[in-house]
């Protein structure tokens, strides 16, 4: 099966911070893939900007060596990228002084789309995003897109946006969660919304409880000074694991289009009930072959979590009563994160004790391997009366769409393209990262209040034990990791 590539139309796009991390890993690799696809028409130009003085071959040797070490020899040729360098310009701007604006309003065009990258510290979205206006670089038409974190609580979060907003209208900024770019998160809508299947059963008629998991087997490494000051809550939970939960919990909104997706989306964290003490469990990863999480940040004393497990309630009409069991962690058994659905057992089984009991559940692989899952009930082969198991019915994107399926683009190969077209469908909305931070600051106020030390739980596991026992009160079980 070949997938569709719908060029889109020519662009300037500013990359800030463009000889950081996240533009060597992820930007710069995912705009080269695309152009090789075909999807960058011939006009369309990458112009770096960062505080280094230098000229614009020696960046496009840095984006050649980026390329050539994030991507695997398969996904990359010598001629394609010398002609994805040729589309490439750098300018050294000072983002917080006068240096390099006049000489970067002076690369930009009118005639085609421009957008802006801020890959830097969100202590710098307000200076730069000044500076766009004051040298009249940004049109009135401009995109910008923003990194998270969107502020670490409410009130950082209303006065980031209260910046933006002095110079950007809501609809021309993109807050972007790589995770809603991943294909398995919209194949998830496509599964809810395009199948009359699975939307009639998916309330809490029909659904025992749902579980989120995102699990990492790396520790926090070389970040582990942000990651002291924000934690598993901040951040995954407030933003990758919320935007699961509102996509799997959303109502089907009217048209498949931005207002509407984020409407719905914005209903669910609204009616989000307050966390009890009890349905929560922090941790932190003990040491062994690798180094603890208190030796990574560097500190004896620091209460900060690297594992969150949660359960969670929905004051709505078609979830009362199910619960969402979230969980996220540094150095756990595999790398993963799935989204499963477990569906309640038959009112009534015609089948006698011997034959067992089951339920359907739904998985949507997120990764490593995108894919969905649904286990159904059949009768055992073989003579001996009538015993029941539990089968997949498996698809994965590899198997079910052939090999090319397998390479579908990454998720902020996505986004970007889509920042291109103007769509804002799968990206967060200012009222959406504030409502998200209202539910969160209670619960970590909370456990501050109390000096609440997490649990610490082995390396290379599933977490605390007690985060198994959030599960087993109530008579259920993690998915296996």
């Amino acid at each position: 099966m070949v997938s569709r590539v719908i060029p889109v139309e020519p662009f300037d796009l500013v990359i800030f911070g463009a000889t950081g991390d996240l533009a060597r890993r992820k930007i710069l690799p995912g705009l080269y893939r695309r152009f090789c696809d075909g999807q960058m028409p011939p006009e369309a130009r990458i112009i770096g900007a960062a505080r280094t003085e230098q000229d614009s071959a020696a960046f496009a040797a840095q984006v050649a060596e980026a390329v050539e070490t994030f991507l695997p020899p398969g996904k990359r040729d010598a001629e394609g990228l010398k002609a994805f360098c040729e589309r490439l310009s750098y300018v050294a701007v000072d983002a917080t002084g006068e240096a390099g604006w006049s000489a970067l309003k002076e690369e930009m065009r009118d005639d085609v789309v421009q957008a802006f990258y801020f890959s830097v510290a969100p202590s710098l979205f307000g200076a730069l995003a000044e500076r766009l206006h004051h040298f009249e670089i940004a049109r009135s038409d401009a995109r910008i897109v923003v990194e998270k974190p969107f502020g670490r609580d409410l009130k950082s979060a209303r006065e980031l946006n209260a910046t933006l907003a002095a110079h950007f209208d809501e609809t021309q900024i993109y807050r972007i969660d790589h995770y809603l770019g991943k294909e398995t998160v919209q194949n998830l809508m496509a599964v809810r919304f395009g199948n009359t299947l699975f939307e009639p059963l998916w309330n809490a008629q029909y659904v025992d409880h749902v579980q989120i998991t995102v699990a990492e087997e790396v520790g926090v490494g070389g970040r582990g000074a942000y990651y002291d000051r924000s934690g598993a809550m901040r951040d995954m939970v407030q933003n990758h694991l919320m935007q699961l939960l509102c996509l799997t919990a959303m109502e089907p909104p009217a048209h498949f289009e931005p207002s509407a997706v984020r409407d719905e989306k914005l209903k669910v964290i609204r009616a989000l009930d307050p966390v009890a003490p009890e349905h929560i469990v922090r941790g932190q990863y003990r040491g062994g072959a690798e180094p603890s999480y208190l030796e990574d940040v560097e500190s004896d004393e620091s209460l900060t979590e690297s594992f969150i497990a949660m359960k969670l309630h929905i004051a709505n009409w078609r979830w009362n009563g199910t619960p969402f069991y979230l969980r996220t962690g540094k150095r756990m058994k595999a790398r993963k994160s799935e989204i499963v659905v477990h569906f309640k057992k038959t009112p009534h089984s015609i089948f006698d004790a011997d034959a067992g009991s089951r339920s359907n559940v739904l998985s949507i692989r997120l990764q490593p391997d995108e894919g969905i899952d649904l286990r159904v009930t059949i009768k055992e082969p073989g003579p001996g009366g009538m015993r029941l198991i539990d089968v997949p019915l498996d698809m994965s994107f590899a198997d079910a769409l052939g090999p090319e399926a397998a390479d579908v683009p990454d998720a902020y190969e996505r986004l970007i393209m889509d920042v291109i077209r103007g769509n804002q469908t799968l990206f967060m909305r200012g009222d959406e990262v504030e409502a998200a931070w209202a539910w969160t600051d209670p619960i970590i106020e909370d456990w501050q209040r109390r000096a609440d030390r997490p649990v610490p739980y082995a390396a290379g596991g599933t977490g605390p034990e007690e985060a198994a026992i959030l599960m087993h009160r109530d008579d259920r079980r993690w998915r296996e990791i």
